[in-house]
């Protein structure tokens, strides 16, 4: 899910509510100027502050990935695959993911572009 906020800063002093909600918060974990909470590996909230460009690369991704199925499974088998190698080791699941994303973020910027 994806959460634009007025104010990001603002966003720190409600962790607590998050966190009660069963939610971790993450702080901007790896993307400057993200508030990013997860609970688990199903749920997970990106926040960023209304204008933030990193809202139109969420998008174009989500988007790409709802356009081209044969990405979003490859991605998903992927994540499948992550998830069952490190079960304890979220940083390495990140990690497994990065080249993926940053590829098909390429891929969905000039996809967008183009439409």
């Amino acid at each position: 899910m994806l959460v634009e906020v007025k104010d990001i800063l603002k966003l720190d002093t409600h962790s607590a509510e998050m966190e009660a909600l069963g939610y971790q918060a993450m702080g901007e974990f790896g993307i400057p100027g993200r508030r990013y909470f997860r609970k688990g590996r199903t749920h997970h909230i990106h926040s960023f502050e209304v204008g933030s460009p990193q809202i139109e690369r969420h998008l174009a991704f989500r988007d790409y990935m709802i356009t081209h199925s044969e990405a979003a499974q490859e991605y998903s088998e992927l994540k499948i695959k992550l998830a069952q190698k490190y079960p304890d080791n979220i940083q390495a699941y990140m990690d497994g993911k990065d080249g993926f994303i940053k590829a098909m973020d390429r891929k969905a910027a000039k996809w967008r572009a183009s439409h």
